[in-house]
């Protein structure tokens, strides 16, 4: 196969609008790993969130890898190994707290199996926690709380006020941070140098290959840096315009089993 790895977003593009991997697509990527390819599950969700979908794939046992916020955590799902770690600086959690209050946006991180808000009712801090099956623990002053090390902030909100202070938070940040817009209404705040792409870097130095060697499907903005580095860039044909113009390839929705179609068809040449 001319692709040898695999890397797929969960949310919008592996996913269904009901958050399932249906029984074709799994087949298709079993098939894939069978003929001695490599999944890899990249998402801005925390490892929590993700390896529910890891295990329903059989990645532990196929030697898959996970890019857990959006490869700030890069993990090898057989060993369950960390292979690459990076942390925000001590400073960041408070000061996105602060311009999340000026801005009029919800503020929320990680434990290991909670996400911390002060806002738990927020209908968006709700649909993080629907989609990484996490409970969400109210604290009081996020500033003062956070004072452990974390790998992401994310910041919630209506899309147009999300995508105004994304721009300006980005510009008051500045050097050491990754700031950028995972869906219309999450302001993801990360570590310099952490996105999809640069992780996925990484990874394939970890295992010998090389860009034209992997094969990258998205549909949200921070899937645009992994789609534009990879051989084969594969938008879903649900994917924000802006996605869709750094593919090389678009495919049927997550909800026509796009990946599925992609994976059979193009990557194993199946009529």
């Amino acid at each position: 196969m001319k692709y040898k790895v695999i890397v797929l977003d969960l949310d919008g593009t592996l996913t269904n609008s009901a958050k399932e991997v249906t029984p074709r697509t799994k087949k298709a990527l079993q098939d894939y790993m069978e003929a001695g390819g490599k999944v890899v599950l990249a998402s801005g969700r925390p490892t929590f969130g993700i390896m529910p979908v890891a295990r329903e794939l059989g990645l532990p046992g196929r030697e898959g890898y996970i890019l857990a916020f959006n490869g700030g955590n890069i993990i090898d799902c057989a060993s369950g190994r960390v292979l690459y770690q990076k942390k925000l600086m001590p400073g960041t959690p408070a000061a996105a707290a602060r311009m999340a209050k000026e801005y009029g946006l919800g503020i929320l991180t990680y434990t290991e199996e909670a996400i911390i808000t002060e806002k738990p009712e927020d209908v968006y801090i709700q649909k993080e926690a629907f989609i990484n099956k996490m409970p969400v623990k109210k604290i009081g002053d996020f500033a003062s709380y956070v004072t452990f090390p974390v790998t992401k902030c994310l910041l919630t909100g209506d899309p147009a006020i999300a995508e105004r202070a994304e721009k300006l938070i980005r510009e008051r940040l500045g050097h050491g941070h990754n700031v950028f817009r995972s869906e219309p209404y999450f302001v993801e705040v990360m570590p310099k140098g952490i996105d999809k792409a640069q992780s996925l870097g990484r990874l394939l130095a970890y295992l010998g290959r090389t860009p034209e060697q992997l094969a990258a499907f998205g549909d949200g903005f921070n899937d645009k840096t992994m789609l534009e580095y990879a051989g084969l860039g594969v938008a879903m044909g649900n994917a924000q315009e802006a996605v869709k113009e750094s593919a090389d390839y678009i495919a049927p929705t997550n909800d026509e089993e796009g990946v599925a179609q992609v994976v059979e068809q193009v990557i194993l040449g199946r009529e």
